[in-house]
């Protein structure tokens, strides 16, 4: 029975901070900071911009845009980050009880930026096997730019975290924007390469490293990383978007849209070139960043606003994140 993508929704903060403001920060040139690292500006968090309060907000978007009834919900995946109003949190329970669904239960998941396809490809096998599991929600939200010192060389890659929060109502037995099959790919020799370094049980917080900014990502084998990632990233990029593709009686010829990370510029136009797509098969997200797992669910949304969308088109989900993680996921769009 095909599971289907009823409604999607998001949240985007008002507050922005402008290519040049980050080049002033960084003292990164500013054409630099457009051209290559491809931000001309990205939504940071407000006042009241708190990670899952932002995910709840994109929850009710779907939900109004789905015309779903939230007593109908069935189960709740927090697809958000970590960093979130309060540590050890549930935060799936709380978006249950602010939205309305009485019905539901719920959980977190976390694969960084790889959540919402890790989500998606387990709420999918969920509903095939569970009877009682028809309508599934997945929301949360992201900040993790809270955790970026520009001036920290080493971490320039990820200059381009935002904020915002994304919403997905899959359900069971919906034959339109119907997820095909998906392929996800870990390494674990990333593990400890990008790491906030204090803070957890390892290295506890302290007065001193708060003074002394320590509390921010860090990466703390730039050389190696870069040299093994130069080696592996890209191929397992390529790997888990033909994968799924095959797995879905697809190839790469098919793909009519890519909703793809935001990434640096040469990296997004590698991915296409070697898929043979153009920019108008995708969304560049150069005025909204990088919004971790969120980006999947914007691209879709912009590119349904921008008429890039129509019935029968095979659309495939790819995300990357710190760990490291790759994965993807195809969807066959609209009406069957």
């Amino acid at each position: 029975m095909d599971i289907g993508i009823v409604s999607t929704g998001v949240y985007i903060p008002r507050t922005t901070i402008s290519a040049d403001e980050i080049a002033k920060l960084s003292n990164i040139p500013v054409e630099v900071v457009k051209h290559k690292l491809g931000i001309l500006q990205k939504p940071i968090p407000g006042k009241d911009d708190h990670t899952v309060a932002m995910g709840v907000w994109a929850a009710q978007d779907a939900l109004r845009k789905g015309n779903v009834d939230p007593k109908n919900i069935d189960l709740i995946i927090y697809i958000g980050e970590e960093h979130k109003e309060y540590p050890l949190w549930t935060a799936a329970i709380k978006i249950q009880e602010e939205i309305g669904a009485y019905h539901a239960w719920g959980f977190d998941v976390a694969q960084r930026c790889g959540t919402t396809i890790m989500a998606m490809k387990v709420a999918k096998s969920m509903m095939e096997t569970d009877p009682a599991i028809e309508t599934v929600l997945l929301a949360g939200g992201y900040r993790n730019g809270d955790f970026i010192d520009y001036t920290n060389e080493r971490t320039r890659f990820m200059f381009n975290l935002g904020a915002g929060g994304g919403a997905m109502i899959l359900k069971r037995g919906h034959s339109e924007n119907v997820l095909m099959e998906s392929d996800i790919v870990t390494d674990g020799s990333f593990s400890e390469d990008v790491v906030v370094p204090i803070g957890g049980t390892k290295t506890p917080l302290t007065a001193e490293d708060l003074e002394g900014g320590l509390y921010r990502l860090d990466v703390l084998d730039p050389v190696g990383m870069k040299a093994r990632l130069e080696q592996k990233s890209m191929q397992n990029f390529l790997k888990v978007i033909r994968t799924s593709l095959e797995k879905s009686g697809f190839t790469e010829k098919h793909i009519n849209y890519l909703a793809i990370l935001h990434m640096k510029k040469s990296a997004h136009d590698y991915v296409l070139n070697e898929l043979g797509l153009q920019e108008m098969n995708t969304t560049y997200l150069n005025e909204y960043g990088h919004i971790g797992q969120i980006d999947q669910i914007l691209s879709l949304e912009l590119a349904e606003k921008a008429g890039k969308l129509r019935d029968g088109d095979v659309i495939v989900l790819v995300s990357a994140g710190i760990g490291y993680a790759w994965g993807a996921i195809t969807v066959k769009w609209g009406k069957q």
